[in-house]
């Protein structure tokens, strides 16, 4: 009766280490496009360009972001609360359509791996989920990544992803 116990007890456990193993890079919390990241030398706003990605004309806020891509390409988004916050149009989820883009290694050598560019609605509140699969697919091992979370109407990233930290799970 233990034995059987114990191998019930394996079983339960086994896939959820698979699953655990099949996780190529996560992603925990997020942070607002500004599309302004400095001045350049002459005076003028320089645009926070990211990965050869513009940024959204104005300001957007996302209030929880949580993301993961597994070995074999499959993404995962959960953001909540992807809103402007400014112009007009403050409070508002612009009407977008998003998609999500992962970048593995230094900018200057990094690939874009997108979810379908037709992208998701976002719901009135910001709200959205992308469950998808990225092309092309990601490399084996993905070292500096970087997500944004992408307009479908014209390529501009409105969020990006924070790195999950492997140490804050232990």
């Amino acid at each position: 009766m233990k034995s059987l116990s114990l191998a019930l007890a394996l079983a339960a456990f086994v896939p959820s280490l698979a699953t655990a193993d099949s996780v190529l890079v996560a992603f925990e919390g997020g942070i607002g496009v500004d599309p302004v990241a400095g001045v350049t030398s002459t005076g003028g706003p320089a645009l926070n360009v990211v990965r050869g990605i513009s940024p959204g004309g104005f300001t957007w806020q996302i209030s929880r972001l949580s993301a993961q891509v597994q070995v074999d390409g499959r993404i995962t988004v959960e953001g909540r609360g992807l809103l402007l916050t400014a112009g007009n149009v403050i409070g508002t989820n612009g009407g977008q359509r998003v998609f999500a883009t992962l970048f593995c290694g230094p900018a200057a050598t990094a690939t874009a791996h997108s979810s379908s560019v037709a992208g998701v609605a976002l719901e009135a509140n910001g709200d959205f989920r992308i469950d998808d699969a990225l092309t092309p697919a990601p490399p084996a091992s993905c070292d500096s990544p970087v997500l944004l979370i992408v307009s479908a109407a014209n390529g501009h990233w409105f969020a990006a992803g924070i790195p999950k930290n492997d140490a804050e799970d232990r």
